[in-house]
């Protein structure tokens, strides 16, 4: 045992005790990060014009503070980047989190000194409560490997601003760096396939025990050094027992990336974002993940059939349901307030408070009125994969088909990379079709009434994915496919790459 994996365990001991305590009262929790938000935010301009100094209770915040995306605090933002301070949290942020929106273009999300140990120790304290559950440490004295996005960081005005993966590299504790990968070196490099081929050679030789990152692009790196080698990952790093990652639903990628390893190993799945660490998987055996409750954001929830109401319901953590979508709403230390943060979740405990991510708000498809979402062709298509044990799926997405050739009826169109087929490409998509009809009633009712014909597959040649997301500028890091559209803009590109 090493010094680290040594030192692990009692440290990791205190933070699952701390974590116990917040999470038995969370109410009281929520309660005293609402309290220390108002204080900390009294004094600005948001503040002001906003009456925080009357704000006694939540009721009195919901009337005063408006839900709002981006676009409603891009001046807010414009004035900070002009260098004024005390304008939605008090002095001016640490950084600005670059990041990708698919309506406002890049946003710039501020991370403030009080908000960045929400970023730095939710990661860690994932990794220390997996520790204690587990009893296995020992991955901490062995390789790390992060892949994440570039650590340069540019400047938007006087504030540090770079992609928050980026960011977060600058914090990493210093007990980690010496055994972390790749170099900062070449975690620099911009280009993706270039970078990850300067990582395998960095790596191939190294004692790996973890590795970070969103699934797709981990599949990328595993792909590529099975190419080099000719062998299971398990042969390469034999000490490789930990899979850390986020971003997007583990389910569809699992058996590939199993597979690709040569065994089935633990996983954490974390729950990140510019806005803030929202949750991570504290248990191996527990559905969900730990809502963090004690970490400088007060979360709200919106139902999702409500969200696009003139005056929707907006919940505290004391009233939320089991089973129900939620659209998450965040107010943080960082000077968010009532912000949409475009995920939806689903409590699936509430002792302590559990959650699972379900989708993307503006991720559905609607054309018809079925309102389907992420979740629920996720679900189908694991139904569908399990019924079909020889399907290897890379990547997949769905878009409605709303004026097809002739005469047939409209349709979904599902763009599949399959990284082996089906054997019966038609059974595959009817078992896909029946299980979506068993999780949407609207979906139901279309086919059922001869609206729609049931749904077609689109098998996409090798790295077709790869090659769009590359065209867009959008290859590696943390980007990510979106699993539905609700126009053909994404099915248009791609249905270049289909196998004819």
């Amino acid at each position: 045992m090493g010094i680290r994996s040594f030192l692990a365990k009692p440290f990791a001991s205190s933070v699952v005790k701390a974590q116990n305590r917040w999470a038995a009262a969370p109410v009281e929790s929520q309660n005293a990060v609402f309290q220390s938000l108002l204080a900390g935010g009294k004094d600005t301009l948001f503040g002001k014009e906003h009456g925080f100094s009357s704000i006694r209770t939540y009721e009195d915040f919901k009337r005063q503070v408006p839900v709002r995306d981006y676009e409603d605090i891009k001046s807010y933002i414009q004035q900070v980047k002009e260098g004024k301070s005390d304008i939605l949290w008090k002095d001016k942020p640490l950084y600005f989190a670059k990041t990708s929106g698919t309506t406002s273009g890049v946003k710039y999300i501020p991370i403030s000194k009080e908000s960045i140990p929400n970023h730095i120790n939710s990661a860690r304290n994932a990794l220390l409560t997996y520790v204690h559950e587990t009893g296995k440490a020992d991955f901490l004295d062995r390789k790390l490997i992060f892949l994440s996005g570039s650590p340069i960081l540019d400047m938007s005005g006087a504030i540090p601003t770079g992609r928050l993966s980026g960011i977060v590299n600058h914090h990493v504790p210093g007990y980690l760096r010496t055994n972390q990968l790749p170099s900062y070196t070449t975690n620099c490099i911009e280009d993706w396939e270039t970078k990850l081929d300067t990582i395998i050679g960095e790596t191939l030789s190294e004692d790996m025990s973890l590795i970070s990152g969103i699934p797709p692009w981990v599949q990328m790196y595993f792909d590529r050094i099975i190419a080099k080698t000719g062998k299971p990952i398990k042969d390469i790093f034999p000490n490789f027992s930990l899979f850390v990652y986020g971003g997007v639903n583990f389910e569809p990628y699992q058996a590939k990336i199993f597979e690709s390893i040569g065994k089935k190993i633990d996983s954490i799945e974390m729950f990140p974002a510019s806005e803030g660490f929202f949750a991570y998987q504290d248990k191996q055996v527990h559905e969900g993940l730990l809502l963090l409750l004690n970490s400088g954001i007060f979360y709200e929830f919106i139902p999702a059939e409500e969200f696009f109401n003139t005056n929707p319901t907006r919940l505290s953590i004391a009233d939320v349901e089991l089973g129900k979508n939620y659209v998450l709403i965040v107010n943080n230390n960082a000077g968010l307030w009532g912000y949409n943060v475009g995920d939806t979740i689903k409590f699936v405990s509430k002792n302590p408070y559990r959650i699972i991510v379900s989708g993307r708000i503006k991720h559905f498809i609607s054309a018809f009125g079925e309102h389907v979402i992420g979740e629920e062709v996720e679900k189908a298509m694991q139904y569908a994969m399990q019924k079909h044990p020889e399907v290897e799926l890379i990547e997949f997405t769905v878009a409605p088909m709303v004026t097809p050739d002739g005469d047939q009826l409209p349709y979904h169109e599902w763009f599949v990379e399959f990284a082996k087929l089906p054997q019966d490409m038609n059974a595959f998509a009817r078992d896909i079709d029946q299980k979506l009809v068993q999780l949407n009633v609207y979906y139901k009712d279309l086919i059922s009434g001869s609206i729609l014909q049931t749904l077609k597959i689109t098998a996409l040649q090798p790295d077709a994915f790869r090659k769009y997301m590359k065209s867009q500028g959008k290859l590696g890091g943390q980007n990510k496919v979106p699993r539905l559209s609700n126009d053909r803009k994404l099915a248009d590109e791609l249905v270049k790459f289909r196998i004819n």
